[in-house]
């Protein structure tokens, strides 16, 4: 039991470290470690976009493999010049544990379950329109996204990601008010307009199905770019 204990509580520890060491580079508590961090997985997505991950991966391992040899080369002249026995250079790195123990594959599987637990019952609530606002919103995003997905591609929107993933946070620190002050505007315009659509809803008088699916198409339509129209004028 004192086993088990120790294990969950070094998973959970070493958990919390990989949040916390993304949440600084994010964040750019080390400038140096985040901006190497930043540049080579942008090197890598835009390698992605040209090559293919079988010559990308080749790239990166012979990369890699070029540094280690070259270091490892280097300093066995040098012990051999200095006689000295300072040993393998990657002597700590190579001494390190790095298994992954059976309560950390428990954990994250138990993390993973919760999350997509949660994600099936949100995509059943929203498709079987549980909520109507929630629903509209969910129609709304996704016909904008079949314009991101006209124009860019899938390494694309990745590179554009990866690069809001690590501006985004600096930029909200320095600019924290106005970002506030905007989005809050955009927010207010948005419940405006969903209950303006949803009032003009509700009040339409009965109708056949086929005439009343047609009007709902065409409030959805016109919903939709009413929205998209007071969001541009608001930025």
């Amino acid at each position: 039991m004192a086993d088990s204990s120790s294990s969950s509580n070094n998973s959970s520890s070493s958990l919390r470290d990989l949040t916390h060491t993304a949440s600084q580079l994010v964040h750019w508590r080390e400038p140096k470690k985040s901006g190497a961090a930043f540049g080579l997985s942008l090197l890598v997505l835009v390698s992605l976009a040209t090559l293919s991950v079988i010559s990308v991966l080749s790239y990166l391992l012979l990369a890699c493999l070029c540094v280690t040899i070259t270091f490892r080369v280097y300093k066995s002249v040098i012990q051999a010049v200095q006689k000295s026995n300072e040993g393998h250079p990657f002597r700590s790195l190579l001494e390190r544990d790095i298994s992954v123990s059976s309560e950390s594959v428990r954990q994250l599987a138990d993390q993973f379950l919760i999350h997509l637990n949660w994600f099936s019952n949100q995509t059943r609530r929203l498709l079987l329109v549980e909520d109507l606002v929630d629903s509209l919103k969910l129609a709304a995003v996704t016909w904008v996204m079949t314009y991101v997905g006209a124009v860019f591609n899938g390494v694309t929107i990745l590179i554009l990601a990866d690069i809001i993933f690590f501006t985004t946070p600096l930029i909200y620190q320095k600019k924290k008010a106005q970002i506030d002050h905007h989005v809050e505007a955009v927010r207010l315009k948005l419940e405006e307009t969903l209950q303006r659509y949803l009032s003009s809803f509700t009040k339409a008088p009965t109708c056949s199905t086929s005439m009343k699916s047609s009007t709902e198409l065409s409030m959805l339509s016109v919903f939709i770019l009413s929205v998209l129209l007071e969001l541009v004028t608001c930025l």
